[in-house]
This record gives C-alpha cells, sequence and structure tokens, in this order.
C-alpha cells in the first residue's frame, strides 16, 4: 500500500517508481498492484501495510477478506474494488455499501425538508462521487452506490423546488486532498503522467475551488439550479 510503503519515516525520499526499481532488482518483482491504503495514526502503525487484508496465494490468485470486512476495517473503497470483481460481489456487500452510502441521505432530507418547505426556503448539496457517471472495472457496487445517491438528489430537487428549495449534487473525483493523494503520491512522475492521461484539467482541482464552487451552489445566484449533478474532475467526465 502506498500509504505504508511510501510512508517518509519508511522509506524517506523514494518514489513509487524508485521503489518499483528496487524491488525488481532486488526481488525481481515485474508486476506491481498499488493500494493507496490510509494512514493508520496509533491505532495501526503498519499504516494499512498490505498483509493486513491481502496476501498471495497458489495459482496466481490474492486472498482477502470479504468486501464488507474489507469496509468494516476501513480500506478505501477504491482499494476494495481493485480487490474484487463483479462475480465477486455478495448480497452482504450490496447491502452492507448501500446501507452506508444510501440510505442515510433520504433520512438526512427526511428530517431538515419540513423546516425548510414551512419557510419556503432551503438548499441542499450532496458530495458525491464521480464514479457514478463514468464505467471503471471492479467498482460495481461502489458506483452504483453513488449513482443511487444521485438519482434520488435528481428527483428530490424536481418534487420539492417549488418551496424554493434547491436540492443539487457535486460528483468529485482528482480533488486534492492529503488522504487520497497525500504529497508523496503527487510527486511521484506516474501520478503526474496519469493526471495528463486521464484528466484534461493536467492537475488536481483544488479544495479552494471545490469549496467555492459549493458556496455558490449554496447561494441565492443559484437559485435557478434544481436537481442538477455537477462533475468536478477537472474533466475526467463532462456530462
Amino acid at each position: 500500500t502506498r500509504s505504508s510503503i511510501l510512508e517518509p519515516n519508511r522509506n524517506p525520499g523514494l518514489t513509487e517508481a524508485e521503489l518499483e526499481a528496487i524491488l525488481t532488482t532486488n526481488l525481481g518483482i515485474t508486476k506491481f498492484i498499488w493500494l493507496d491504503g490510509a494512514p493508520g495514526g496509533t491505532d495501526d502503525i503498519t499504516d494499512m501495510h498490505i498483509d493486513g487484508f491481502a496476501k498471495f496465494g497458489p495459482h496466481h490468485t490474492i486472498v482477502t477478506m470479504s468486501n464488507a470486512d474489507l469496509a468494516y476495517w476501513s480500506v478505501p473503497a477504491a482499494d476494495i474494488a481493485t480487490l474484487s470483481a463483479a462475480t465477486d460481489i455478495s448480497e452482504e456487500e450490496w447491502r452492507t455499501t448501500f446501507s452506508r452510502l444510501v440510505d442515510p441521505l433520504p433520512r438526512l432530507c427526511k428530517a431538515v425538508l419540513p423546516q425548510m418547505i414551512e419557510r419556503q426556503q432551503g438548499k441542499i448539496i450532496v458530495v458525491g462521487s464521480a464514479a457514478a457517471l463514468r464505467g471503471m472495472k471492479r467498482t460495481a457496487t461502489y458506483s452504483a452506490a453513488r449513482g443511487a445517491q444521485l438519482a434520488y438528489v435528481q428527483a428530490l430537487g424536481v418534487e420539492v423546488a417549488r418551496h424554493n428549495i434547491q436540492v443539487n449534487a457535486v460528483a468529485q473525483n482528482f480533488v486534492d486532498n492529503p488522504t487520497y493523494f497525500p504529497p508523496e503520491i503527487q510527486a511521484d512522475e506516474r501520478f503526474k503522467a496519469r493526471l495528463q492521461r486521464e484528466v484534461p484539467l493536467g492537475r488536481l482541482v483544488s479544495a479552494g475551488e471545490d469549496a467555492e464552487f459549493i458556496a455558490y451552489l449554496c447561494s441565492g445566484a443559484a437559485d435557478c439550479f434544481v436537481g442538477q449533478v455537477f462533475p468536478l474532475c477537472g474533466g475526467w467526465v463532462n456530462r
């Protein structure tokens, strides 16, 4: 995992590409599957080292936990997707993902909408994922859940617009975030090449740009938007 292997105290000054070269030279490794992982803090001094949740088995197999268990142990959704295919999706994984990403949204809206309707004014901005807008391998459950969020926003936005309530969503990806894109990742030449290849903007969307756009949607100047989904991803998707 990047969070473990690229952690500055373990391999200071080394990039992902440089570490791959070292491992190739010393161990003969020719294929690398990088997972983002997550900083462990005081709870996990290994910073989510790979052997905590995945190991190589015989016959070109990877042995890991169920996707539900991976989520329980806070393995990032993108990493879970890398480890599983659509044919591996269990009922438990599907239900667990939807219970965490989808089910809370209507509950929240149901709690706040009566007050907004009473005063005939309100704003709800859902920060979702652009993964729902672009097909990607091994992300069926996650993308479906994110898509359900956006579909709910579109339907609810139309329903409550007559009460002067605007419900919209921002579908994000490639937004500067120290958890997903720590400085050492951003400095890596392979990541820079990926940005140039996949993101027309050629860089991450800044946190300031993200916040300013959401603030705009919360303002009176954006009262005309009804049930809209706005990709904020540097052109990674453009619909």
